[in-house]
């Protein structure tokens, strides 16, 4: 008998469509009246306490706030100190250094390949620049001479 009475309990927490059903359901019926007083007592104590811990709160961020101007800290402060652990946080991040890494390499292997073709182009432009060089002197010289006949 106990085995069937614990299967009937549940063990796992109350869900969304559990909690609109209790809310739903009226119990009212069946408190006594003493029960309903204490009950209502304890909830006019809670909505106190509620109201009093919302003042408290207030008034330590109001606090919070004063302490803040006097010390010069202001919303753009906190921005940058954040802003900048957070630029902190990646940069020590293992995937940044891995990434980091892999960039300046491609960009160390890029550099050495355009500097090679910089050096072909440039080795290109002399060899015509002389060999140009060399046919305007031959045509200079042989003109003349073609002239004379």
């Amino acid at each position: 008998m106990e085995a069937q009475a614990q299967g009937l309990l549940e063990t796992e927490p109350l869900q969304g469509r559990d909690e609109d059903a209790v809310a739903s359901a009226d119990f009212s019926s069946m408190l006594s009246e003493e029960e309903k007083e204490e009950l209502k007592a304890e909830l006019v104590q809670l909505e106190d306490e509620i109201t009093t811990l919302r003042q408290v709160l207030s008034a330590k961020e109001r606090h919070l706030v004063e302490i803040k101007q006097k010390l010069g800290m202001n919303l753009m402060n906190e921005l940058k100190q954040n802003f900048s652990k957070s630029w902190h946080d990646v940069q020590t991040s293992t995937a940044y250094k891995k990434t980091h890494e892999t960039l300046s390499h491609a960009g160390q292997k890029a550099t050495a390949a355009f500097s090679n073709v910089g050096t072909a182009i440039s080795k290109k432009f002399g060899d015509m620049r002389s060999h140009s060089i060399g046919y305007s002197i031959r045509h200079s010289i042989s003109m003349p001479a073609m002239r004379r006949k």
